[in-house]
């Protein structure tokens, strides 16, 4: 398993073709090869609003639409549930992924502590 690829994930105890959705995986390589269970996955719906946290996808990664990756939809999913690889991302699509995680988590946003200002107040 790696960064970028994308898994067909069936709702567990359903059989119905309706109860599945692809997923792509974005957390790090270095939690995909360890032992953790579970990975950070985006879902990927056909449908594609324009925002800057969804990332185009098609054809050319293996799915039979046009279709989006949701950075904005982001959840945690057993490794275990990952058995039906469709594809994976290609250099350009991954570099996508990535700025469209660091709008969707507001990574660039603000920092990830508030520094005390004096007299004890946090700045906001």
């Amino acid at each position: 398993m790696k960064r970028g690829e994308l898994y067909l994930v069936r709702k567990p105890g359903s059989a119905d073709p309706r109860k599945q959705r692809v997923f792509v995986i974005v957390s790090r390589q270095a939690l995909v090869d360890s032992r953790f269970s579970t990975l950070i996955c985006a879902p990927v719906y056909s449908r594609h609003d324009g925002l800057c946290t969804q990332v185009a996808v098609g054809v050319a990664e293996g799915l039979k639409n046009e279709s989006s990756v949701h950075c904005d939809e982001l959840v945690s999913l057993p490794k275990a549930a990952l058995t039906h690889y469709i594809g994976s991302l290609r250099a350009p699509a991954l570099k996508e992924l990535k700025e469209a995680l660091a709008v969707s988590l507001a990574l660039d946003d603000e920092p990830l502590f508030s520094v005390p200002a004096a007299g004890g107040r946090e700045n906001s």
